[in-house]
């Protein structure tokens, strides 16, 4: 117990990026919209928000928190194109991410050498410092943004008529509902999401960006939407249950009993293996939206 209470302060702060850009991915999906692009979108805030917080901070005070946002702004600007090429275009979803995906790990290698002539940014002095009990500030984020989605979702009309275009984006259509408009906020929210998640992270667990720092973070968080359900208590649990787990095979190294018993390589797989368990273990009913990854083309059925 009293590991796993030392482990805490860890654990939050390893959540909660995945819980946020889940959060943005929950959202999209609800709205029909498949949003394979986290990991990227991640990337982008990442490196956004280390190389304009290393720039400041020698004459900006705070700057991790302007940073932080712009990391937001960019995952969303490049979410646009996800936008566009899934609702406008009716492209594939599954495939315009992915190539987001890849843009993004060649665009941040890219800007890096042109600003810092590497294929990283530079270290900063201070990144985001914890507070009370070792807590970051990242954890509150993480819990505030999840509690205004279910609000949204759940308890206001703009959540329902969200909600009605991933499920029967015609009969919303039918009531006056812009379907694509509302699609277009639901994909830009979880760019503007996973911007801030890529921030958060490249914020406080490590001192600089490399094309190392997202490292799947994007893809357990798309996992984690699924495992919960696409429901904001299952993502939340999700989100923990994943975090956990590479809190763990960071943390593992302090246990001599089980660093001694394995390799680091098999902690190092182990929350990989788990996310892939429990999709495999809790897959029987299909949860998701109706028309979750579905282009929608006006009066098509």
């Amino acid at each position: 117990m009293n590991i796993f209470f030392g482990m805490l302060p860890s654990i939050l702060m390893i959540v909660s990026p995945i819980m946020i850009t889940a959060a943005g991915g929950m959202v999209s999906e609800r709205s029909g919209v498949t949003n394979i692009a986290l990991e990227g979108l991640m990337g982008i805030g990442a490196f956004c928000a280390a190389a304009s917080h290393v720039l400041m901070e020698p004459f900006v005070p705070g700057s991790e928190w302007i940073a932080l946002f712009i990391g937001a702004f960019f995952g969303m600007l490049f979410s646009v194109i996800h936008a566009y090429a899934s609702i406008s275009l009716n492209a594939d979803q599954t495939i315009s991410g992915t190539g987001i995906n890849l843009l993004a790990n060649g665009i941040t290698i890219f800007f890096s050498q042109i600003l810092f002539s590497a294929d990283r940014t530079r270290p900063y002095k201070v990144g985001m410092m914890p507070g009370f009990m070792g807590i970051y500030p990242t954890a509150w984020i993480a819990v505030s943004i999840m509690l205004i989605i279910w609000f949204v979702l759940y308890k206001l009309p703009f959540g329902l008529r969200l909600r009605a275009c991933g499920e029967h984006p015609d009969a919303a259509a039918s009531v006056g509902i812009n379907v694509r408009a509302l699609r277009y906020f639901a994909v830009l929210l979880s760019g503007f999401l996973a911007g801030l998640a890529g921030g958060c992270l490249v914020l406080t667990e490590t001192i600089q960006f490399t094309s190392n720092t997202i490292n799947g973070t994007g893809f357990i968080a798309l996992a984690a939407v699924s495992f919960g359900r696409w429901n904001p208590l299952g993502v939340s649990g999700a989100s923990l249950l994943f975090g956990t787990a590479v809190a763990f095979a960071i943390y593992v190294i302090n246990i001599p009993v089980l660093s001694t018993m394995f390799p680091s390589e098999f902690f190092n797989l182990l929350p990989y293996v788990i996310t892939l368990l429990a999709l495999v273990i809790f897959s029987g009913k299909n949860y998701a939206p109706a028309e979750d990854g579905k282009p929608y083309i006006s009066g098509a059925s």
